[in-house]
């Protein structure tokens, strides 16, 4: 679709324009150090309808914005999932890979592109940056903290917010990422430290590090990512298939000292799933991962072991078990793992923790954790005249 200023909405159908959705962001943000390129596989396997079973009875679409030479200005990604027609108040949509040069004209042509899609598709709302797929990559707008993003985190510039704002989306939540170091546990909170002491000395409780190939921990984190996750809004639960799926993908990059399940007489009630922040290596390979990349990651991450920084993935605690000092417990068994001299990471950035999540935010206060960036998940109602409301906190959204 032609606009009155020469710039043409060009939809994304053929391998020329996915690598200009691609390269865009590159071209972009190309002065700027902190930004880090995701690898372009990891992008195009959120837009394959045939694998991302997010999209199951979902649909996605993606444009990118040119002028009459072709050049690239801005580029967007539509999407909806079966999920989004459960949504509390009304079918919402999502959008995604937001980029544009800091110009309104090209940003609302997006928007106007992915509100005219959704509505077109019975949808009521739009919100994002996000994708359909997991909430802990290429989720959110960054507002505050401008460092250099772990894998798969979005960094911006920050006219974005503005963008946004003057497009009319409104703040639907934040998502905090809170970091700490890892040099002792006196950064942990007194009563964190009294109540989790009291619990990893209770022969009730066993916590220990998962096994790779195990497939038992895959079906151990079903039970507690439905019983824990299952009370947010727009979250469903996880076929076994699904976790163990989950946890396969992660295998290659994993270290088991990160990854914490604990048990109640032997029945499994929580997990601290963490991550190397591969991101420090894959920032390096410019979107591709060939096979010289490929010896790269091996020589650098397994040889070198030059990642020093961890990513909380995720973390879940049963609600029968909540605020009983099994989060900190879980940290405390962690802290040993931390302290043996073969431990090399430095720091450690706990992900995706919700405004609507109080009792998270405050666990990551109490093991020490202290804000340090903050993305933004917009929410647009096509009905402008509609009443707006933010997400819903934990105890309002319960099933």
């Amino acid at each position: 679709m032609s606009h009155p200023s020469g710039y043409i909405t060009v939809e994304v159908t053929d391998a020329l324009k996915v690598r200009q959705f691609n390269e865009f962001p590159a071209k972009l943000y190309r002065a700027d150090p902190l930004w880090c390129r995701p690898l372009d596989v990891s992008v195009e396997e959120i837009f394959d309808k045939q694998t991302n079973k997010h999209l199951i009875n979902g649909d996605i679409i993606r444009w990118i914005v040119c002028d009459s030479k072709g050049e690239c200005f801005g580029r967007i990604a539509a999407f909806y999932t079966q999920d989004s027609f459960k949504q509390l108040e009304r079918p919402t949509g999502g959008i995604g890979f937001f980029d544009s040069v800091d110009d309104k004209e090209v940003a609302f042509m997006l928007f106007d592109h992915a509100k005219a899609w959704h509505q077109a598709n019975k949808l009521e709302a739009m919100e994002g940056p996000s994708n359909p797929g997991m909430r802990d990559a290429f989720w959110g707008c960054l507002v505050d903290g401008f460092y250099e993003p772990v894998y798969n985190m979005p960094y911006n510039f920050p006219y974005y917010q503005k963008l946004f704002d003057d497009y009319g989306f409104r703040n639907y939540f934040n998502q905090y990422t809170y970091q700490r170091t890892f040099e002792d546990t006196s950064d942990l909170h007194p009563v964190v430290l009294r109540t989790a002491s009291r619990i990893l000395s209770n022969p009730d409780y066993q916590f220990k590090l998962i096994e790779k190939g195990n497939k038992q921990f895959a079906l151990d984190f079903q039970v507690i990512y439905n019983k824990a996750w299952s009370k947010f809004a727009g979250t469903r639960d996880i076929t076994s298939h699904e976790a163990i799926t989950l946890l396969q993908s992660m295998e290659p990059v994993m270290d088991e000292r990160l990854v914490i399940y604990g048990y109640f007489k032997g029945e499994p009630i929580a997990f601290f799933i963490m991550m190397p922040d591969i991101g420090q290596i894959t920032r390096k390979f410019n979107g591709h991962l060939n096979w010289y990349n490929k010896l790269r990651f091996f020589w650098e991450f397994k040889v070198m072991h030059r990642v020093d920084r961890v990513i909380g993935r995720i973390f879940g605690v049963i609600p029968e078990f909540q605020n009983k000092g099994v989060e900190g417990a879980l940290v405390l068994f962690f802290q040993n793992q931390v302290v043996k001299p073969s431990f090399k990471y430095k720091t450690f950035e706990l992900n995706w923790i919700g405004d609507f999540n109080p009792v998270m935010m405050k666990v990551a206060e109490f093991i020490g954790g202290a804000v340090y960036k903050t993305h933004v998940t917009y929410r647009y109602l096509f009905d402008r005249n509609a009443e707006f409301r933010r997400a819903p906190l934990v105890n309002q959204s319960e099933k």
